[in-house]
């Protein structure tokens, strides 16, 4: 764990960049919500994938509501999803929140001020205490933020 600078004074989680970061860090960061250890990167692994999985599927419950704001077509869109190695982004972020009944915080990092600034907020409808939050970088990848 290394700590930036931040004027929020965040905890920066480097999370490995396989294509599952953005799962992987909503896991990790559900197990520190939940008050539970981290499990080692093998478990975080396949809970990014079972998350992904449940993601999909939460997609395809929700389709009238998220079809119109998906790139493409939806079933390819889908498809592509169920795939281990591709990113996830905002419609992701969007059902991992369904899926886990949690507040999901992104935030992005100002270089101007070396701080950070909230982009996106997803789950309110699952209170606004103590929320998931990770950090996206403009390159596409995500690593968890945690309070200290």
């Amino acid at each position: 764990m290394s700590k930036l600078s931040f004027a929020t004074d965040f905890h920066v989680i480097s999370i490995t960049g396989d294509g599952r970061c953005l799962f992987r860090s909503v896991v990790h960061g559900a197990c520190l919500r939940a008050g539970r250890p981290v499990p080692n990167d093998n478990v975080v692994k396949e809970l990014a994938d079972d998350l992904r999985t449940k993601v999909v599927k939460e997609l395809i419950k929700r389709r009238t509501d998220t079809e119109w704001f998906l790139e493409g077509n939806f079933e390819t869109y889908v498809s592509h999803m169920k795939r281990s190695h591709v990113w996830g982004g905002e419609p992701e972020l969007l059902m991992s929140s369904h899926v886990l009944k949690v507040p999901i915080t992104v935030y992005m990092r100002d270089k101007r001020t070396n701080s950070v600034k909230v982009i996106a907020e997803y789950g309110h409808e699952y209170g606004n205490e103590n929320p998931v939050s990770v950090l996206y970088h403009d390159y596409g990848h995500y690593d968890l933020l945690k309070s200290p």
